[in-house]
């Protein structure tokens, strides 16, 4: 049995339990059905051998049959959202819905419950009962803490309890398909997955630098060990933060993509442009959307040129000082909050805030390639089917041509495709040394 099925056969079973509860508080609210069973003790399926991803949730965190029934309402309107029509029966007296019912109307007509909907379904009037539910909303709950169930904000002074219902992304994933959420690049998720070809090999940086590189492999691979077998957890912050300085091209994001594929995790580059706001708020809220959603994925989050939102604070003049001021300490706080690994990328490490650079685990400074590490750049990139012109000297070209990693796979491209336009596979002295000059010319260098 695949995911799918598994998790639709535990789907079902879980939502004729629902029903049934639906229909017992029908009966005993509105009907005064004095005969109808306690929805207390209507239990739900048994899942001890369920082999679904499903009921392997319910299992991880233990769920009581309330905390079952909060999940599942939150999933009833992907599932059966005709399950919810009996909740918009409305109230003969006043012609409205039923209050207690909670909910909201969708776009099609969709019931949408809210905190008030599972409070009532599983509680009734029973004050005391609702009160000990209440617990299911607070931060501290797996339902928040997990990023599996949200009570949605609501506007001021509205009761808490009438903001929606509604599943996470990832867990909605994972409890219909059984597959991992891979979240998409957007205005709500200004991010997207870092990903490259390349090996190890194809890094070309100093031994000091692959130095600090080792010291990230060695907590990815042994950081729970120290915080948990070795009881340091209380002692010091969990996740590890390291800052990559050095000019444009010299491998920074190539090494954040390869250290995500070595340990087998995401890596997400923050769009900065997205996340940056001009207006008050706008750029907490739009990095909280990032944070929230890495939260307990195992994610490597990536910020390049980080200067632009770790910048260094200013001194306090007007109220727009005051506002950049306390974003630069929100976000100090939230990366330090992270339980994974947040690498920034800086072109200038002089830019970044002292008050981050002290809380960085390895901090790496990319230098410009030297004679030696440029010749095996210009030997890794042109291997077959390229071939190399009789004049064409590698050693020659690294020794007069200060340029980076990321300048001589310019090179590259431009000179195979001055290649293919002449229907061969031979590149040219020229044509590597026009690239080069394209390249310096970026940096207002001038090559005769």
């Amino acid at each position: 049995m695949n995911s799918i099925q598994a998790n639709a056969a535990t789907a079902t079973k879980e939502l004729q339990w629902f029903s049934s509860v639906v229909t017992a508080r029908g009966a005993i609210s509105f009907n005064n059905d004095t005969s109808q069973q306690p929805v207390e003790t209507i239990l739900p399926p048994d899942i001890a051998d369920d082999p679904s991803p499903y009921a392997a949730v319910i299992r991880q965190f233990n769920m009581s049959p309330a905390e079952r029934f909060v999940l599942l309402l939150s999933l009833v309107p992907h599932l059966q959202p005709e399950l919810l029509d009996m909740l918009l029966m409305k109230n003969e007296h006043t012609g409205h819905p039923f209050t207690q019912l909670g909910g909201q109307k969708g776009a099609h007509g969709v019931h949408l419950p809210t905190g008030e909907t599972a409070v009532f379904l599983l509680a009734g009037n029973n004050l005391q009962q609702r009160y000990s539910l209440l617990h299911l909303f607070d931060d501290t709950h797996f339902f928040a803490a997990q990023n599996m169930v949200h009570l949605q904000p609501v506007a001021a002074h509205e009761p808490r309890l009438s903001g929606l219902l509604t599943p996470s992304a990832e867990y909605l994933t994972l409890l219909t398909t059984g597959g991992h959420f891979k979240p998409h690049f957007s205005t709500h998720f200004p991010a997207k997955r870092l990903t490259t070809g390349l090996e190890w090999s194809d890094l070309v940086v100093s031994g000091e630098v692959m130095h600090g590189l080792e010291e990230i492999k060695s907590w990815l691979q042994h950081g729970n060990t120290v915080l948990y077998d070795w009881g340091f957890s209380n002692k010091i912050k969990p996740g590890f933060r390291v800052l990559f300085s050095g000019v444009p091209g010299t491998g920074k994001t190539l090494t954040a993509a390869l250290l995500g594929k070595w340990a087998n995790m995401d890596v997400y580059r923050i769009d900065l442009s997205m996340v940056v706001s001009k207006y008050i708020g706008e750029t907490e809220k739009n990095l909280a959307g990032v944070f929230n959603m890495a939260e307990n994925k195992n994610w490597i989050l990536f910020f390049d040129e980080a200067d632009a939102l770790f910048g260094k604070r200013t001194a306090t003049t007007d109220a727009h000082d005051r506002y950049a001021n306390q974003e630069v300490s929100y976000l100090l706080q939230r990366i330090e909050d992270y339980a994974g690994l947040v690498i920034l990328a800086t072109n200038q490490k002089s830019n970044i805030d002292e008050a981050f650079a002290r809380r960085f685990q390895v901090m790496i400074d990319f230098q410009k390639p030297d004679e030696h590490q440029r010749l095996q750049l210009w030997k890794n990139a042109f291997t077959p089917p390229c071939r190399l012109a009789p004049d064409v000297s590698l050693s020659r070209l690294a020794a007069e041509h200060a340029i980076t990693g990321a300048a001589i796979m310019n090179v590259l491209r431009y000179c195979s495709l001055q290649a293919l336009s002449r229907g061969n596979t031979e590149i040219t002295l020229p044509d590597i040394k026009y690239g080069i000059r394209k390249e310096m010319h970026k940096e207002g260098k001038v090559v005769f």
